[in-house]
């Protein structure tokens, strides 16, 4: 999805970690600008911006402009990012240039609406298996999600990545088959009875008792043969 966002950045003359460093103190972080047959651009841009697209309902599907200072004006894509573990602050991003008049490939969220019959009637479980599948479109119709109806859906009967509308220019590349959601029997744990746990429990040490019983045998039959001798 094409929005009408615009995104200027620096150039970057040169790199390394104290660079990157230099760059995140002054409200910045590095990237690169490549693709479209052209010679990647480093680059310095607000990571605060690429949050925002980033966090948007379409996320890193989004195409933006990204205004180069003194050298180009480009729709871009978020391609690939760098996070801290810790503070989860933006490190670095890949930013690709995307051609609006050839098809790309994406993957698209996919999401179910309704309750389905095997839930309602026959006490099964909605499980969502896969949550995103593959297309290729022209780049202004990537659309920011899927919507798959699930009510129909009885116990054993599934929704596929092959039930999923594609309008426009949208070709499915996932498998057809994927299943998107199902409906499964719901899990019956058997319940053990406090008295069987009893009965368990009290098993090894009948199990052991003999072996006492012997052993005070023993003991009897040693206290015999000493009495003998004295």
């Amino acid at each position: 999805m094409k929005l009408e966002i615009t995104i200027t950045a620096e150039l970057r003359d040169s790199r390394g970690k104290n660079e990157a460093r230099r760059l995140r103190v002054g409200g910045k972080i590095p990237a690169v600008v490549y693709g479209a047959r052209q010679e990647p651009v480093a680059v310095a841009v607000s990571p605060k911006e690429l949050n925002r697209i980033l966090r948007s309902k379409s996320g890193h599907n989004t195409i933006f402009n990204i205004d180069i200072q003194d050298r180009e004006n480009s729709p871009v894509m978020i391609v690939d990012w760098q996070k801290d573990p810790v503070r989860d602050n933006l490190l670095h991003a890949d930013l690709k240039r995307i051609d609006l008049t050839q098809r790309i490939a994406v993957k698209v969220p996919v999401h179910t609406i309704g309750e389905p019959k095997g839930v309602k009637q026959e006490d099964g479980l909605l499980e969502l298996v896969t949550r995103e599948i593959e297309i290729e479109c022209l780049p202004e119709e990537i659309p920011e999600e899927f919507v798959i109806d699930v009510v129909e859906l009885m116990l054993g009967q599934s929704r596929r990545a092959s039930d999923v509308v594609m309008t426009g220019s949208m070709q499915l590349l996932s498998a057809p088959d994927t299943v998107i959601a199902h409906v499964i029997a719901m899990r019956v744990v058997e319940e053990v009875k406090p008295e069987e746990v009893a009965a368990d429990a009290a098993t090894p040490a009948a199990a052991a008792e003999p072996e006492v019983i012997k052993k005070g045998k023993k003991e009897e039959e040693g206290e015999a043969e000493v009495k003998k001798k004295k």
